[in-house]
């Protein structure tokens, strides 16, 4: 398919998704929730619908400068707060603090990551390695971490982790974040086991490419490899994901927890 291609097939998508007649109302009435990663691309998306569905969120990333420019397109439900999700200081102090703002949390979507360098595993840098796991599975980890216990005051709450299809299947020339996102994988059936007897689910979403800004830290020749193994030709968009994803976050999602839902055009085969 050409990229021309591909992209037609994208705009579709995406205006399929915003089109407010079509678009399902899920219930997030006077939830709660935290987005991480919130001020653009997926998080964004997710934070939109969550509101446009009755939430109020608040949103986390650590660019100061597209916070601002994201609440002010998302209006007076979104609040914003600059936090490095790969600080665990830093998440405790902005868990403490949304708690204290929003007076509780019942929602939690862990959409903050990074895709590292494009290269083999042998000549992959140690320091890109470490940042892509900072980020992906240990700032994944402290939001988790830190969210938990105050959902459990309430005994209630819904988490969304971003993993990855990379994560089940493996991505050659991307082993930091096939790795990472394989983490979070099995973070999530951990943690959606020990919660398993609560009000609290945990499941995490893995998509396949899905275009957003992410796709400025990979190689020409990494994109076209990942559109090539999508049996729908063509790239997920934000929405699609977002609409998975606010329905993993609300009260409908019931029975289940731990498990893994697949966003990947046809390309996942478990």
């Amino acid at each position: 398919m050409s990229q021309r291609a591909e992209v037609l097939n994208y705009a579709a998508a995406r205006i399929r998704a915003c089109d407010g007649e079509r678009m399902n109302q899920l219930d997030l009435r006077n939830r709660r929730a935290v987005v991480t990663g919130g001020a653009a691309g997926i998080g964004f998306a997710i934070a939109q619908r969550m509101i446009a569905s009755g939430a109020s969120v608040m949103l986390w990333d650590r660019d100061p400068a597209r916070l601002d420019r994201a609440r002010s397109e998302l209006g007076a439900q979104a609040i914003a707060m600059a936090v490095d999700v790969a600080d665990n200081d830093a998440v405790e102090r902005a868990a403490r603090a949304a708690e204290a703002s929003m007076a509780g949390i019942d929602i939690l979507v862990c959409s903050a990551g990074v895709t590292g360098p494009n290269t083999t595993t042998w000549e992959y840098p140690v320091d890109a390695w470490r940042q892509v796991f900072d980020v992906n599975v240990h700032g994944l980890f402290y939001c988790n971490r830190a969210i938990v216990p105050i959902m459990r005051k309430t005994g209630y709450g819904r988490i969304v982790n971003i993993a990855s299809v990379a994560g089940k299947e493996g991505n050659p020339n991307a082993p930091a974040y096939s790795a990472s996102k394989a983490a979070v994988i099995g973070l999530t059936k951990s943690l959606g086991k020990e919660l398993a007897k609560t009000d609290i689910r945990v499941n995490c979403v893995t998509p396949a490419a899905v275009r957003t800004a992410i796709f400025d830290q990979m190689t020409q020749q990494h994109i076209d490899f990942m559109l090539s193994k999508i049996p729908m030709g063509r790239f997920g968009s934000v929405d699609e994901i977002a609409a998975m994803v606010c329905w993993l976050a609300s009260e409908e999602c019931s029975f289940s927890t731990g498990a893994v839902f697949d966003l990947s055009g046809g390309r996942a085969t478990y």
